[in-house]
């Protein structure tokens, strides 16, 4: 009988054993606790949540880092083209009456809602594919960034509970911005606006919720309405590139400098704050960046996006060409010659922080420390002289 028993033990423990749980549905599973925990109902969290799917390509492109970087020149180009120039342009006069509408509510003039509206979705032609709920829950399950991407799920949810869009309608970008300003979930919530009187926020379906959303949100981060983004300058000789290190100085002190208008005129004699902005190197554009340029980076943190915003939105108001073009020959630099040209910055004393390949302030810094140590223009710019001058083949 006991042989008997320790047979058929192990046989009987199998068949009520229970199955392997999903680590991605047991996550969902705690993802509905928390979204009805925030307020969301129970049906939407319920049926939203189980129609969820494990996307790998979202995993891809989260874990995706770009092998080169790209130009100043490249990245403005792609962005600030004539077709979307001349679109631009066409848009202004057709949607006038709502711009000017915007503009009254929100102190945003049109140009620069349509280059919000031209880099995002160029102009609402490709809102983004993916599923928004599904990507969502696939990076919130994914240990990267999961509170980050927790906290947008629960806010996409909420936006269905509240009948803004039916799930299976809510698409957008891999990372979950939606609509035709591709607004994260979060930002959504809090910045967007029944503009069309229908009873819903849409942004997708509904340009005046979506173009008076991005007015609300740009308010909101302290648009002033006084002034533009910034502007072209032109730099004396011999001007010390130490002084575009994203210190805000007035106006009438870049005008005593020696600075001038794109044109070549005077800068106004003014207590306007401004930094200098030099994304090509000595031998491309240089800008001042008022206020208003701080507020698109509360958009997108990228200085070459602000610098494309606020080019565009002067190009659709009828203005015309950098005059000084940044250089079409400057060379797209890979991850592995960023990182080997700070890890030689740090190794003769200029630190550029720990190597990682992506230009940032210290290792612009570093540059400029290094170039003017080795009597190279010190623009913080690392062009061919600064990889010969470290040893370092590109």
């Amino acid at each position: 009988m006991a042989l008997a028993a320790s047979l058929i033990t192990p046989l009987a423990q199998a068949e009520v054993q229970s199955p392997p749980q999903d680590p991605f549905r047991e996550c969902v599973g705690e993802l509905q606790t928390k979204a009805v925990a925030a307020g969301v109902s129970e049906p939407v969290a319920g049926e939203v949540l189980a129609k969820v799917e494990h996307l790998d390509r979202v995993i891809e492109l989260d874990r995706k880092q770009p092998e080169f970087t790209t130009t100043f020149e490249d990245y403005l180009n792609r962005r600030v083209n004539a077709r979307r120039i001349l679109e631009g342009r066409l848009l202004l006069h057709t949607h006038s009456d709502l711009l000017q509408r915007v503009t009254r509510e929100t102190g945003v003039p049109g140009p620069y809602l349509l280059a919000f509206w031209g880099l995002e979705t160029n102009f609402g032609s490709y809102f983004g594919n993916m599923s928004v709920p599904s990507a969502l829950a696939t990076l919130a399950c994914d240990p990267r960034r999961s509170s980050f991407f927790t906290t947008q799920l629960i806010a996409a949810l909420q936006i269905i509970d509240e009948g803004a869009i039916p799930a299976e309608q809510m698409e957008g970008s891999w990372a979950g911005a939606m609509g035709h300003v591709q607004f994260m979930p979060t930002v959504f919530l809090q910045h967007a606006v029944d503009a069309d009187g229908d009873g819903r926020r849409d942004l997708w379906n509904s340009l005046p919720d979506a173009l008076m959303s991005a007015g609300k949100f740009l308010q909101a981060m302290g648009w002033n309405s006084d002034y533009r983004w910034g502007r072209e300058v032109i730099l004396p000789a011999g001007f010390d590139y130490a002084l575009a290190d994203g210190q805000r100085r007035p106006l009438s002190d870049w005008r005593a400098m020696g600075l001038r208008d794109a044109f070549g005129q005077p800068l106004v004699n003014a207590d306007i704050q401004a930094a200098l902005i030099i994304p090509s190197g000595h031998r491309g554009p240089a800008f001042l960046a008022y206020h208003n340029f701080k507020v698109i980076m509360g958009w997108n943190r990228s200085e070459f996006y602000a610098l494309s915003v606020g080019h565009l939105a002067d190009r659709i108001a009828g203005a015309g060409g950098l005059q000084n073009p940044p250089p079409e020959d400057l060379p797209k630099l890979s991850r592995a010659s960023i990182e080997a040209m700070q890890q030689a910055l740090n190794d003769q004393g200029f630190s550029s922080g720990e190597p990682d390949g992506i230009m940032g302030p210290a290792t612009r810094r570093a540059i400029r420390q290094f170039q003017s140590a080795n009597q190279l223009i010190a623009d913080g710019y690392p062009d061919q002289g600064v990889f010969e001058a470290l040893g370092i083949t590109l």
